[in-house]
């Protein structure tokens, strides 16, 4: 075999990947920390140092089963900072013939390591990531020419081909979605656990970020670093969640609470998309441990997770796949406006958005309600440039990498896809944030109060935004119900809704 440079990306933690059974002295693997990467966007310091950290674990682990690794941290005199100049020039100072890496997940990079081998004079190679259940392009492949794609039927054709939860060619429970089932706000009925954390000690590595002049945001415990930085805590973060989530997962997974962040959420996506620990080990283990366990877990807690695996990562990473570049600048609604400032520091009147951006930027994460209802529903009734809000959701989660991050915000959160990936906006007034959360009983604003004195800002802008788009959204069947409303409305009653949001969108930093 010939003298081979094998790249290893910093989402590419896969110790199971074919590439690391046998031992070869002729591989030898690199793994590079580059300003590059900490400068497309700017990124929360607790997802930096996650990253760093467990590259940094993942490089030790190679060695330690006697694989070659070349590791180049961000600090080294010799770092270029970026993969091409770094690749190029060791390339050369070792002699090696050829090059290889692992298709990358991120459209820029995939790219980058085109571009990269054409420049090269040595043999190249590329193997895919034996990670995910579905190839890039089979989402493309399922919906073909369609100008919408919609989830529920690449779910149902993923527990086909999968045979998950399913009797013959029937769905398990005569029923594919439990979904209705799912969306109760929390009552206390059941005890709520803490989610499953770990105490590292990252501070050596966040002095060397610091030195290195790295920009970032949102706050860190350097000295108890929570999150699983290794394969072997990803499988306990597993095991925490099956014994101790899962039971009540599917009903409370869209509720929220102030002074409990995660419910009973695995908050296992960042050991996931790192790959750290596979789709397939967690379907596996969650189908498991509902086998063993379906006197204490019912069908609905388990399909509602299943379909979060199988169903929408695997199809916003194939939506990605088929939509990019072309997706990364979609402005369906042509929304301009500025990101507030309190975006960075969580400091605005609104509880719910105080509570989920500050817990965004204390813990770097916050579930898909949070994300979807509060953030999300905010910043398209606002009217924000999705530009700016792609850039917050890509920089503040742990888990955001931009296949999964872009889909979810410009398509889904912002509807700037006009409807590729969602067939209507998940816009919603005050009413439901108070009917899924305990938010509004401890806010500025009154939830109730459409206009006047503290009246909350999601229920005019609510009204404002489908007035303002009615000429694209008017003839959508799934919100006709908007329009009906809106044009029953009382003239006088309209005029001041539309007034009290036009108040709120010209001091949108003030709320």
């Amino acid at each position: 075999m010939a003298k081979t440079l094998r790249l290893i990306l910093g989402d590419q933690l896969n110790s199971n990947h074919s590439w690391y059974q046998h031992k070869n002295d002729n591989v030898t693997y690199i793994m590079l920390e580059v300003m590059q990467e900490q400068e497309y966007v700017k990124h929360h310091v607790q997802k930096i140092l996650a990253f760093f950290a467990a590259m940094r674990n993942f490089a030790h682990q190679l060695t330690k089963k006697g694989h070659q690794v070349i590791y180049l941290k961000l600090n080294d005199e010799d770092n270029q900072q970026d993969f091409e100049q770094n690749l190029k020039r060791i390339i050369k100072k070792e002699d090696f013939s050829r090059f290889e890496y692992q298709l990358p997940d991120e459209y820029r990079l995939d790219e980058q390591l085109k571009s990269i081998c054409h420049s090269l004079t040595i043999d190249t190679g590329v193997a895919d990531t034996e990670h995910f259940f579905t190839e890039r392009l089979d989402v493309q492949n399922f919906f073909g020419h369609k100008k919408r794609y919609l989830m529920e039927s690449f779910y149902r054709h993923m527990r086909n081909k999968l045979h998950i939860l399913m009797q013959g060619d029937d769905p398990l429970g005569n029923r594919w979605n439990f979904d209705a089932d799912n969306r109760k706000k929390y009552d206390g009925k059941v005890p709520l656990e803490d989610a499953i954390t770990f105490d590292h000690d990252v501070t050596a590595l966040k002095e060397m970020v610091d030195r290195m002049g790295v920009k970032y945001f949102g706050n860190v415990d350097a000295e108890h670093f929570p999150w699983p930085l290794s394969r072997q805590e990803a499988l306990k973060s597993l095991q925490y969640f099956c014994h101790n989530l899962l039971p009540y997962f599917g009903t409370y997974e869209d509720a929220m609470l102030q002074e409990h962040i995660s419910l009973f959420h695995s908050r296992l996506s960042f050991a996931q998309n790192v790959k750290m620990i596979s789709p397939v080990e967690i379907v596996t283990k969650v189908l498991s441990h509902y086998e063993q366990n379906k006197d204490t877990i019912s069908l609905a807690q388990v399909e509602g997770y299943i379909r979060q695996v199988i169903g929408w990562r695997e199809f916003m990473r194939g939506v990605y796949w088929a939509q990019m570049p072309d997706f990364e600048s979609l402005n369906f609604l042509n929304h301009k406006t500025e990101i507030p400032h309190w975006y960075w520091d969580g400091n605005t009147k609104m509880n719910c958005l105080h509570k989920c951006i500050g817990q965004s930027l204390d813990h770097a994460w916050a579930h898909h309600i949070q994300r979807l209802m509060v953030i999300g529903n905010f910043s398209m009734l606002a009217g924000i440039n999705p530009d700016d809000v792609d850039a917050w959701y890509l920089g503040v989660y742990i888990d955001a990498i931009q296949w999964v991050e872009i889909t979810n915000t410009r398509g889904m959160s912002q509807f700037a896809d006009g409807g590729i990936i969602g067939s209507k906006p998940y816009a919603s007034s005050a009413a439901y944030i108070n009917k899924m959360s305990d938010y509004c009983k401890h806010c500025h604003y009154d939830y109730k109060k459409k206009v006047g004195d503290r009246a909350c800002p999601f229920n005019s802008l609510y009204w404002n935004f489908f007035e303002r788009n009615a000429e694209k959204l008017l003839n959508n069947p799934r919100i006709g119900m908007a329009y009906v409303t809106l044009k029953k409305m009382k003239p006088e009653e309209k005029a001041l809704l539309m007034e009290q949001a036009e108040k709120y969108l010209g001091d949108l930093n003030g709320l």
